[in-house]
C-alpha cells in the first residue's frame, strides 16, 4: 500500500512538471477555463521581472485573464479592467501612510497610541498596531451588538463605542499576534491627528496619484454604485442554487453599515493597479528601500520570540522562489489576495468576486508553476 501511494505521488508530480513545461498562456488558461467552469469568477494576473523606470507601469506581464460575471444576474462579462474590493489587502497601504509620516519625522513606531487617540487602552505602540500585537478587542463586534444598523459608522463612531461600552483588551501589548481590524482602524485616525487631513485624501495624494492608479479609491456606497466598471461581490444561496448579490443582505454585511471606516479595508482597486504598487514597492517612490524592509521584518514579541507578520504584510522564506510577502483579503462576496517573490521579482495577483472556495487552488497551481519553471532555469 505503501509502494503503491509512493508510486502515485511521483506520478502526480511527473504530470504536473509536464503540464509546467507548457507556455505560460497555455497552461493559465488551461487553469482559469477549468475554474470558470465550476463558476469562479476573478481576475488573474501573474508579472515578473518589475521594470521600476517603465513609464507605464506594466511591467512584464506573464498573464492576465478575467472570467465569470460581474453582476451574475445579468451575465455581465468581467473584464480585466474591473474594479474590485480589495478588502484587507488595503492594510498595506494604511502601513505605508505610516511609514510616510515616519519618514517625514512626524512620528516614531514606538510612540504610544494615547499620545493621539483617546481610547481606554494604554501601553499599545504604533508598532503593536501595525504588526497586530495590541490585545485590541474587536470594534466590529461592539458595533455589532450596539449601533443603529440604519446608520452608516465611520472611525470615529467606533472609537466613540470602544470608549463608552470598553470591552477588555485580550492580552497585554506585544505578548502575542492576533490579527485586529482594530489596530488599523485607529492608525488611519492616528494619521488624520498628526496630518490634520482625511484619511482618504492622503491615500489618494500620497499613494494613489503618486503611482498613476486612476482605478484606485476609498469609495463611499453612493460611490461604488455609480462606478460602471464595479465588480459585485457575490455569495453562494445553497436553497437557490445561485449567487446573489452579497449586499442583498445588509443587515450581515458590515461594509454596509461601516461603509464610512477606514484603515482595515475599504480600498478597492484593479489588478493592473496593483502591479503598479507592486512596482514602486522595489523603488524609492514612495519611501526609502531601508524604511521599507521595516514592513517585511518579523515582529518581536515580549519574550523575545518572533512571529511573521511585519507592516500590513505576511512574511515567508519559500524553498525556492525565496523572500516572500503577501497578504489576502475577505469581504462579503470577495476574495482577494497579492503574493510578492521579492528575491526573484516575481507576483500574484488574484481578484474574485463570488467568494470562490477554489480561490486557494489558483493560487496554490500558479505558484507550484512558478516554483516548478524557477527550478529548470
Amino acid at each position: 500500500m505503501q509502494k503503491r501511494f509512493l508510486v502515485f505521488c511521483v506520478l502526480s508530480l511527473q504530470i504536473f512538471l509536464a503540464h509546467a513545461q507548457q507556455k505560460p498562456t497555455v497552461f493559465f488558461d488551461s487553469l482559469m477555463q477549468k475554474h470558470a467552469a465550476q463558476h469562479f469568477s476573478g481576475v488573474l494576473l501573474i508579472a515578473e521581472n518589475a521594470r521600476p523606470d517603465d513609464p507605464v507601469g506594466r511591467g512584464n506581464i506573464i498573464y492576465q485573464k478575467a472570467v465569470g460575471y460581474s453582476e451574475f444576474a445579468n451575465k455581465k462579462s468581467l473584464k480585466e479592467t474591473d474594479i474590485f474590493e480589495l478588502a484587507s489587502v488595503s492594510k498595506q497601504f494604511t502601513a505605508m501612510i505610516i511609514m510616510m509620516l515616519k519618514e517625514k519625522g512626524k512620528l516614531n513606531y514606538d510612540d504610544l497610541l494615547e499620545q493621539y487617540i483617546d481610547v481606554p487602552y494604554k501601553g499599545i505602540s504604533i508598532r503593536h498596531l501595525l504588526t497586530h500585537t495590541s490585545g485590541l478587542p474587536d470594534y466590529q463586534d461592539i458595533m455589532d451588538k450596539y449601533w443603529d444598523k440604519s446608520k452608516v459608522a465611520g472611525n470615529a463612531d467606533c472609537i466613540a463605542y470602544l470608549n463608552k461600552y470598553a470591552p477588555a483588551k485580550h492580552f497585554e501589548p506585544g505578548v502575542k499576534f492576533d490579527y485586529s481590524n482594530t489596530g488599523y482602524l485607529l492608525l488611519a485616525s492616528v494619521a488624520e491627528k498628526i496630518t490634520g487631513n482625511d484619511f482618504i485624501e492622503l491615500c489618494n495624494k500620497w499613494i494613489f496619484s503618486k503611482l498613476k492608479m486612476k482605478s484606485t479609491a476609498i469609495r463611499t456606497l453612493a460611490e461604488k454604485a455609480a462606478t460602471k466598471n464595479f465588480a459585485i461581490g457575490h455569495l453562494y444561496i445553497k436553497e437557490k442554487e445561485q449567487y446573489i448579490r452579497a449586499d442583498s443582505f445588509p443587515s450581515s454585511d458590515y461594509t454596509i453599515w461601516l461603509g464610512n471606516r477606514k484603515g482595515p479595508g475599504r480600498i478597492s482597486s484593479t489588478a493592473a493597479d496593483l502591479l503598479k504598487w507592486d512596482i514602486a514597492l522595489y523603488t524609492n517612490k514612495l519611501v526609502k528601500q531601508s524604511t521599507l524592509q521595516d514592513a517585511f521584518a518579523p515582529m518581536k514579541l515580549n519574550d523575545g520570540s518572533f512571529f511573521y507578520y511585519g507592516f500590513g504584510w505576511s512574511i515567508g522564506l519559500d524553498p525556492v522562489l525565496g523572500r516572500v510577502v503577501s497578504h489576502t483579503g475577505d469581504n462579503p462576496g470577495y476574495k482577494t489576495e497579492i503574493i510578492r517573490f521579492i528575491d526573484q521579482n516575481k507576483t500574484i495577483i488574484l481578484l474574485n468576486n463570488n467568494a470562490h472556495p477554489n480561490f486557494s487552488i489558483i493560487i496554490k497551481d500558479v505558484t507550484a508553476y512558478l516554483k516548478a519553471n524557477n527550478e529548470r532555469k
